[in-house]
């Protein structure tokens, strides 16, 4: 049965993840200050990498034991440091980043990109401008929201490729809203990895891809499944396929809006704390308001 996903997660179980895969490495813990369950794949070999349809990298998935993320969690600074420390594993040492916003800012399960970016601390006018400012132990970091083709006429990679061009980053960072194929990761489930993204490839609208190839730096991915498509959840419900006529419907939670704002503000705290290790998140509240 095939599935539409951009989790590798998903993507592992349904090649036989219980089975040891070729080329395939995978370590499962629980943070519990977090209520996190981890799992961590790494795709070493092409034929790997072929099987579960994903590119030769590392994922972290990270799920929520307690509830879905539009719900209150009383364990919000721990998450934020769970995802700090994958991003600084990720990025390996890097002092210069790009933090990109992708998707749609007018569509709630799309927003979780352009309301990440809305909090992510922008240094790089701070530490070439105002020299006045003793700002030596803060990292370089520029901030972009991409928007989509249908509203700017131009690539999110073309954009991306333009200003990495100028600014010259060490990594870029990408987030974006994903798709799942398990209804028990909607809302549930952040994935970092390092093998970059196509903007638009879990509704099948895939664009030049985002990642160290095309840009030439180091490109970190994160992302949150706020839809499922309706036929790969009917298949996983029922057992079989829909029929070949069955439209290509995306469906989303009726709690979507505050979904996309919950992770983008634990995914932002997480990106702040990992490229501004300086600074508190109590400093980072009061610098992005």
């Amino acid at each position: 049965m095939s599935i539409r996903t951009d989790m590798a997660a998903e993507s592992f179980s349904q090649a036989g993840g219980a089975q040891k895969l070729e080329g395939v490495k995978v370590m499962q813990k629980s943070i519990d200050a977090a209520r996190f369950e981890v799992t961590d794949i790494t795709i070493e070999t092409q034929a790997a990498a072929k099987k579960l349809g994903r590119p030769i990298g590392r994922y972290i998935t990270l799920t929520a034991a307690d509830s879905t993320f539009d719900m209150y969690s009383d364990c919000f600074e721990e998450r934020a440091e769970v995802i700090a420390k994958a991003i600084r594993e990720l990025c390996g040492g890097c002092e210069r980043f790009l933090a990109v916003g992708l998707g749609n800012s007018a569509l709630t399960s799309d927003a979780v990109g352009p309301l990440t970016a809305e909090k992510i601390f922008a240094t790089r006018h701070i530490k070439m401008l105002a020299k006045e400012l003793d700002a030596d132990e803060l990292s370089e970091v520029t901030v972009i929201q991409t928007g989509v083709l249908g509203n700017t006429g131009i690539e999110s990679y073309e954009q991306v490729k333009a200003i990495a061009e100028r600014v010259r980053p060490q990594a870029v960072i990408a987030v974006d809203a994903l798709a799942c194929s398990e209804l028990s990761n909607l809302g549930r489930t952040i994935q970092l990895c390092d093998t970059g993204i196509s903007p638009g490839s879990g509704v099948e609208n895939a664009r030049k891809e985002l990642s160290a190839a095309t840009l030439g730096v180091a490109c970190i991915a994160i992302g949150v499944p706020t839809v499922i498509d309706l036929c790969t959840a009917a298949e996983h419900i029922f057992g079989k396929s829909a029929p070949e006529a069955s439209e290509n419907i995306m469906v989303s939670p009726k709690t979507a809006d505050k979904l996309s704002e919950n992770c983008s503000k634990l995914i932002a705290m997480g990106i702040n704390r990992a490229v501004h290790p300086t600074l508190s998140q109590e400093d980072i509240q009061s610098l992005t308001g």
